[in-house]
């Protein structure tokens, strides 16, 4: 990206001069020098979405890990969670969750145990983890131990999967069938393992994912047309499932994670010829949940290698809703009967739009990171990260009336932290064609004959709430949240933490922040200044209306210097994007 070179030129004017004072400066009213991109999806979001309340995702994450990781718990279709003692792959014990409420294949005593799926164990721990609870022991437990029994070696895969072995894959979910399914885990594991870093055995298995993404990735040269691959004898297969094209952007955020790791330069390699295989595409290949991923990548390797990726269109991809293969996959932006769903994840057009839970929390993930290393976005997933938080609290059966949702009257079963799978405009399910929208809902009762109500209940969708707990506070102002771009900023080179604050009022706001007892300087990547030169507990700043700010903690007596387009304090970036005439 190149910066109008006076702009930038007066703005690091400024900076020298704020950092020469010796004042404090408290309130700076914006002025964005870095212009905003847009999406006109985004653009037709409410500014305001109705009826308002976001939820308190931190809280939320650590009751679920309080009560779905207790064995003691008691109640109908409690406890959740069950130890699997077949010792696959690894001569060791595992543990499973169930993936919904009730599910009949499911818990020690159906299919062996055996029947667990790595989007609830997995996604549970990542979750957990975040919100800063230590699973590595955890009433006498290593939960995160635990999950390399996923790492399927015994089929000579050599990655994550969502089963432990091909005896249940043919169960539900879709092992070694449908290609996003082989992917993810491995995602979501290099997740937990870069907060366990120390993890006997994840070094090993990092490597031997990233060996095998960047194996496939060759073998395939650019041609990700499939609709799954055989990690073991490294050949793409295609059958009646989609195309998954989108599967580059989960392979390239793996090597990209495993170059900043280990630093062999075939991991990055392997990152860049998988985002150019997405970015390839002609058309949408949204498929599940990866595309976001590709924007992550992208924005990455052009600020921390010089390359320069334009990746808008991956953007357009995750939220327009246009894919070729799986129709109406996207982000919707709607309102039903007073009820603004905009921001959610899923298909915008099945039964008139069916979101997902767990795809709305990860979508979070990539993209609020992102901002980071490309700042022109601040506004975008500002305004759609308020939209998504407030829409979210719309699954869960405490939290929207009980006229919109199937079964009010066994949310008892849930004890406040399972929420539906899915939020629907027209119940595809029959029993329910009488609900007017939103409608909270969920797969499970199609998934197997039997499979009782409560199956809508979804404990895998719900145990990734600690994404959004990491990511969301509130301030002072209701519908300005603040934004922990350092939160699911995995493999990240060192940083000073970094907030997005997007205001979405008609008007100027003054929000209010806590600083902790250090002396800071306060810098804001949006309009390249710093707005405090001293700052220390409470402060209060200006965002102008439907604008962001993007702000870095400092150290005050840190030195501040401009090298190559990037701004540094005490050599760490804090801007990269900082261009000056040379």
């Amino acid at each position: 990206m190149k910066l109008n070179k006076i702009t930038s030129l007066v703005g690091f004017l400024i900076i020298l001069f704020i950092s020469s004072c010796n004042n404090s400066t408290h309130k700076i009213a914006q002025v964005n020098s870095i212009k905003q991109l847009r999406l006109a999806r985004i653009d037709s979001m409410p500014n305001l979405p109705k009826p308002f309340k976001i939820i308190d995702f931190k809280n939320l994450a650590k009751r679920y890990d309080s009560l779905v990781f207790d064995t003691m718990q008691t109640g109908k279709y409690w406890p959740l969670i069950w130890f699997d003692n077949s010792r696959k792959n690894f001569n060791q014990e595992t543990f499973g969750i169930y993936t919904a409420m009730g599910d009949l294949r499911q818990g020690p005593e159906h299919n062996k145990g055996m029947f667990h799926e790595s989007l609830a164990t997995i996604g549970s721990v990542l979750g957990a983890s975040l919100v800063g609870v230590n699973k590595v022991d955890q009433h006498g437990k290593d939960y995160v131990s635990m999950l390399k029994n996923y790492f399927n070696s015994d089929t000579k895969w050599n990655i994550m999967m969502n089963n432990t072995c091909p005896e249940v894959a043919l169960l539900g979910g879709g092992y070694a069938r449908d290609w996003w399914y082989d992917v993810y885990p491995n995602v979501l594991f290099y997740g937990v393992a870069n907060l366990y870093p120390k993890e006997k055995d994840f070094k090993m298995i990092q490597r031997s994912i990233a060996d095998k993404f960047y194996k496939a990735d060759s073998v395939m040269a650019g041609n990700y047309h499939h609709s799954y691959f055989d990690y073991a004898s490294l050949e793409p297969k295609d059958s009646w499932i989609c195309k998954q094209e989108d599967v580059a952007a989960g392979h390239s955020y793996v090597l990209y994670s495993a170059y900043q790791k280990f630093k062999d330069p075939k991991y990055l390699k392997g990152a860049k010829l998988s985002l150019e295989a997405l970015l390839s595409q002609k058309d949408n290949r949204f498929y599940e949940i990866l595309m976001p991923f590709g924007a992550y990548v992208a924005a990455r390797l052009n600020a921390e290698e010089g390359t320069n990726y334009d990746y808008t269109k991956i953007l357009n991809w995750t939220f327009n809703g246009t894919p070729e293969c799986r129709k109406g996959w996207g982000v919707l932006k709607d309102n039903w009967n007073g009820y603004d769903v905009s921001g959610l994840v899923g298909s915008t057009v099945d039964h008139g739009g069916f979101a997902f839970l767990m795809n709305t929390y990860d979508t979070m993930w990539p993209l609020v990171p992102m901002v980071r290393y490309d700042q022109r976005y601040a506004n975008l997933i500002g305004k759609w990260m308020l939209n998504a938080s407030n829409a979210l609290k719309f699954f869960y059966p405490y939290e929207i009336a009980d006229e919109h949702q199937t079964i009010p009257e066994k949310k008892k079963y849930t004890k406040g932290v399972i929420a539906y799978e899915g939020l629907i405009k027209k119940s595809h399910l029959d029993n329910y064609q009488n609900l007017e929208a939103p409608i909270a809902i969920g797969d499970g009762p199609h998934w197997v004959k039997g499979n009782p109500d409560v199956s809508q209940f979804s404990v895998y969708g719900s145990g990734h709430v600690g994404i959004a707990g990491a990511i969301i506070s509130k301030t002072n102002v209701d519908n300005i949240l603040q934004l922990n771009l350092l939160a699911t900023d995995f493999y990240n080179s060192k940083a000073f933490p970094s907030y997005l604050f997007y205001n979405p009022n008609s008007e100027t706001r003054d929000v209010v922040i806590q600083l902790g007892n250090k002396d800071l300087k306060i810098y804001n990547a949006i309009s390249q200044t710093f707005i405090s030169q001293s700052a220390v507990g409470k402060f209060t700043f200006k965002i102008t209306k439907q604008n962001s700010a993007l702000l870095v903690y400092v150290p005050k007596n840190a030195k501040i210097e401009s090298k190559n387009g990037k701004l540094y304090a005490d050599d760490i970036i804090i801007d990269y994007h900082f261009s000056i005439a040379k």
